[in-house]
């Protein structure tokens, strides 16, 4: 019985990073869901944010799994400095291993302002994170008397 939980409590260890990992990106699921609505919308703002061409969206697009993948994989490359064929590499070896580890795995160090970056969300919406939107929008009225007699 020992014996089994304590094999219990090591799989348990090595699964919380994981799940918290995964609601640290969980922002990327509706990403998705957008890309899905309107998938030349998406690649226009891809084109847009990232300053490449349709041509070359696509190509990202036809490498990886899904459209949030290309936008974290270019957003990566932007981050990282690193080459887009380099990030796409390590994509393809790592996409196992989770978000996090690949930003690391590409010189990003966790805890750093790029690292929150990325958790943040997308910033295909004017530049912002989703996060930054919603500070500021909460904010929008909190001085709105201020110096009014």
């Amino acid at each position: 019985m020992y014996k089994f939980l304590s094999a219990a409590l090591i799989v348990l260890l090595f699964l919380v990073p994981t799940n918290s990992q995964a609601k640290e990106f969980e922002w990327l699921d509706n990403l998705n869901v957008q890309a899905l609505a309107d998938s030349s919308g998406f690649r226009v703002r891809l084109a847009t944010r990232f300053h490449i061409d349709d041509v070359e969206i696509r190509a990202v697009l036809n490498q990886v799994n899904n459209a949030s993948d290309a936008y974290m994989v270019l957003r990566l490359g932007e981050l990282s400095h690193r080459p887009l064929n380099d990030v796409i590499h390590s994509y393809n070896n790592n996409k196992h291993k989770g978000w996090g580890r690949l930003a690391k795995d590409l010189g990003i160090k966790p805890g750093s302002k790029e690292f929150k970056a990325l958790k943040n969300g997308h910033d295909l919406d004017g530049g912002k994170s989703k996060k930054s939107q919603k500070k500021s929008q909460k904010n929008k009225g909190k001085n709105k008397n201020k110096g009014k007699k």
